[in-house]
């Protein structure tokens, strides 16, 4: 009822953001902004919408490829909600240097799960780049991949991946702060190669491929593919894997948690009641508290995403109330049911391997 006059009063900002946001394109295309270009090739891993689009799956993928090449990768993350400012060294590719708390959420999650890979954290990823340049001039990364810098165009990159969600009102997208558009539709002409997720209506997400073949570039689907639940400590692994169907307490702060609880059930995990936080929301001890005695009461385990561990991990006190009280998170990862090939080839060609 109240949501379409706050609409109509969000229209205006959202013309205006979508104004600067051409002003900004404009500038660059007509190259009176040049973006800076480092001496190894650059991948950037996207969206056109705020949040939720499953860049940072995608991220790793990417990541795990281009290691399994023998290539040195270096990420270059914004890291959102940590409490750190500037260029942070997040992982050497041999140490794991920080915490969620000092490097955000997703950034520590990617270094954790690719020990090998450089990670660095920087608001301005040109500043981490030259970072990287700098600290391992001996040694230099084959590749860089930018997590979430389809916007970021301060930066040359060698091939734009943006990811689209055919969960989103795709034909009724709206602009910034009216919607979750952060530059209008057209600009995905801008990409490379742009994939589609987040389906769950065939016939829509038909529809949104055939819109998009009309940028003239490639169009390839991904799915989140579930890979089950991990205990946080060994005792509660007998909950997790006894084959007995879990009753689960969920909760995660993350932008889209109705597909976290979708892909719960997919599992086969009860979940009996739920809890959801702002995205990135750091956890506090009155919260945790509040999580465990719910789930104790109602006699159901507590259930949460990656990303929220690692979120929880950064603080000692919370990690261990979490372990005592048992906890599994969800693993998760990126497939290509089609034209994983023709990505993969596309990365191949761009560190000549």
């Amino acid at each position: 009822m109240h949501k379409r006059p706050l609409s109509i009063l969000l229209r205006p900002l959202g013309l205006l953001y979508g104004l600067i946001a051409e002003i900004r394109n404009t500038l660059f295309e007509t190259a009176l902004l040049t973006p800076w270009r480092p001496p190894c090739p650059v991948v950037s891993i996207g969206n056109i919408t705020a949040g939720g689009t499953g860049k940072t799956p995608m991220v790793d993928w990417t990541t795990k490829y281009f290691l399994s090449l023998g290539c040195r990768v270096a990420i270059i993350s914004r890291g959102y909600g940590r409490l750190t400012k500037g260029v942070q060294m997040v992982s050497d590719g041999r140490h794991l240097l920080l915490s969620a708390r000092e490097a955000g959420d997703e950034t520590a999650m990617l270094a954790a799960n690719n020990p090998e890979a450089i990670v660095v954290a920087a608001e301005k990823r040109k500043e981490g780049a030259r970072f990287i340049q700098k600290t391992f001039e001996n040694f230099p990364p084959d590749v860089i991949i930018l997590d979430d810098a389809f916007q970021h165009r301060q930066m040359a990159r060698d091939l734009d991946i943006v990811i689209v969600s055919a969960s989103e009102p795709f034909f009724k997208a709206r602009m910034l702060p009216e919607g979750r558009l952060r530059e209008p539709l057209r600009n995905l002409a801008r990409a490379d190669i742009i994939l589609l997720g987040k389906i769950t209506d065939p016939d829509e997400a038909d529809a949104i491929e055939h819109a998009l073949t009309a940028t003239g570039r490639p169009v390839l689907r991904t799915r989140v593919h579930t890979l089950g639940l991990e205990p946080v400590t060994d005792c509660s692994e007998e909950s997790a894997n006894t084959g007995v169907q879990l009753q689960a307490l969920a909760f995660a702060g993350i932008a889209a948690p109705e597909e976290f609880l979708a892909s719960l059930r997919r599992t086969g995990t009860d979940v009996r009641a739920h809890r959801f936080f702002r995205d990135h929301q750091p956890y506090t001890t009155e919260t945790v508290r509040s999580l465990i005695r719910e789930a104790k009461e109602k006699g159901l385990s507590l259930v949460t995403t990656e990303k929220d561990w690692f979120r929880l991990l950064g603080d000692p006190q919370l990690k261990e109330l979490m372990e005592q009280a048992g906890c599994s998170y969800l693993k998760i990862e990126t497939r290509l049911p089609e034209g994983e090939e023709k990505l993969r080839m596309a990365l191949r060609d761009l560190v000549g391997r």
